[in-house]
């Protein structure tokens, strides 16, 4: 009888709000654009995909896409998305 295992997703510990600040600083931090914007998409999805999609005015299939690893999502997108998640985007000096 071989191991069972199952993929590890990171919205399944998402659950609290400064899991979620910390999970999206340190991508901000230190990842791509696409690493961003799929992190962004972990947060959606541990929100709940379609309750996110329906407040930021987007289709749940289409945010899925703009939030993947090959996604390219829209600035608008990115907006709405944080909007819907109660957060904001924000710009500040890079530390020396």
């Amino acid at each position: 009888m071989g191991t069972k295992t199952k993929a590890f997703d990171p919205a399944d510990y998402l659950s609290s709000e400064d899991d979620i600040l910390d999970y999206l600083k340190i991508w901000m931090e230190d990842g791509s654009p696409q690493e961003i914007a799929r992190a962004i998409g972990d947060v959606a999805r541990s929100k709940g995909m379609s309750e996110i999609a329906r407040q930021a005015g987007l289709g749940r299939q289409a945010l899925y896409n703009a939030l993947s690893g090959n996604g390219n999502p829209t600035l608008e997108t990115l907006v709405g998305v944080l909007g819907a998640l109660g957060l904001e985007l924000t710009v500040q000096k890079r530390a020396a």
